[in-house]
């Protein structure tokens, strides 16, 4: 019997009778983060790593039925020793191990390598089956360390605030959000965030995240308060009504797909800045390289041209997957 199969409502392990990520209602379903196209609605029983706990209640519904896990503590379902091992996507992001028989899986939901500083790091884990993301699985895509990203941010913070203009950030409010918080010059001005990216910062915390102080906007603040401010919201709000409270102000986008110039022009933003959780071409062949895993099956993302890359230049047997994966966080 296989480790891992595809199927209708995802990937499945026959053995132990569970879902990884699955995208239909199933009994048991692994969840390597609570991204809304990996975690969804509808499952009986949930298990998942420990930080996720409440932000998947947060986003799935308090009363789910959710056990959690530590990183590296194995359990044992009909035969198959299951562990969750670090991703470095977002806080409470993981791998899952699955060893059966001597032969071991690894679905790594999404992930980077470069240490945020924020979530528990990338860690390789060794394997005769990888499953991969490769949402940026393009030579094109080679991002700069986050600490100049962050420096390009906070310059472009304080010059908005010295011209009397507020500076609004749009950033996915799980794990993006948190990350660009954690990276802000406090004494450039006052930090604000959208009431979706303040009940996630909310749950992280109480699964145990350490965030900086920051104000959740709300239509109590007079307006003044904003002079000179960063406001961090998520792409849902991009171009709304919501907005207009924060004038006169300038807008930037943090995301890897801001590496494309079109997409920046189209976007009618005053700035992109090139900040991804998800790994780029190097960190995704450095990952893969590191697994030393015999097959490869590429799940979301550039799958045709960063398989072939595989199979011819460096050897590795990669097979494409068609899946749900890869779904933009709109929050």
């Amino acid at each position: 019997m296989t480790i891992l199969e595809l199927t209708d409502s995802g990937l499945y392990c026959p053995p132990a009778d569970i879902f990884i990520d699955p995208w239909r209602p199933v009994t048991n379903a692994v969840i390597t983060h609570a991204h809304s196209d990996h975690a969804r609605r509808g499952m009986k029983q949930y298990l998942a790593h420990h930080q996720s706990r409440e932000v998947m209640k947060l986003r799935l519904g308090k009363d789910i039925n959710l056990q959690t896990l530590g990183y590296g503590d194995p359990i044992q379902i009909q035969g198959v020793q299951i562990s969750l091992h670090p991703a470095g996507h977002i806080p409470g992001s993981a791998q899952v191990r699955l060893e059966y028989q001597g032969k071991v899986a690894v679905v790594s939901g999404d992930y980077k390598v470069e240490d945020d500083g924020l979530s528990t790091p990338f860690e390789p884990v060794k394997c005769h089956e990888f499953v991969s993301e490769c949402t940026f699985g393009m030579p094109i895509y080679d991002w700069e360390p986050q600490e100049d990203v962050f420096n390009q941010i906070n310059d472009w913070w304080r010059s908005n605030a010295e011209q009397g203009l507020n500076s609004i950030i749009f950033a996915y409010s799980l794990g993006k959000a948190q990350r660009v918080l954690s990276h802000l010059q406090p004494e450039i001005g006052g930090i604000f965030v959208h009431g979706v990216i303040a009940n996630t910062n909310e749950a992280l915390v109480a699964d145990g995240l350490a965030l900086p102080n920051y104000i959740r906007v709300n239509q109590d603040l007079p307006k003044s308060s904003y002079k000179g401010a960063m406001i961090i919201a998520p792409p849902a709000v991009m171009n709304g009504p919501w907005l207009t409270k924060f004038a006169p102000y300038r807008t930037a986008n943090c995301s890897g797909w801001m590496n494309v110039r079109g997409i920046r022009r189209r976007s009618s933003l005053d700035r992109g800045f090139v900040l991804s959780d998800h790994a780029d071409w190097k960190g995704l062949i450095s990952a893969i390289q590191a697994t030393e895993a015999e097959k490869v099956y590429l799940t979301h993302g550039s799958t045709a041209i960063f398989g072939r890359f595989l199979q011819e230049e460096k050897g590795i047997d990669a097979v494409s997957l068609q899946t749900l994966f890869g779904e933009e966080e709109k929050e």
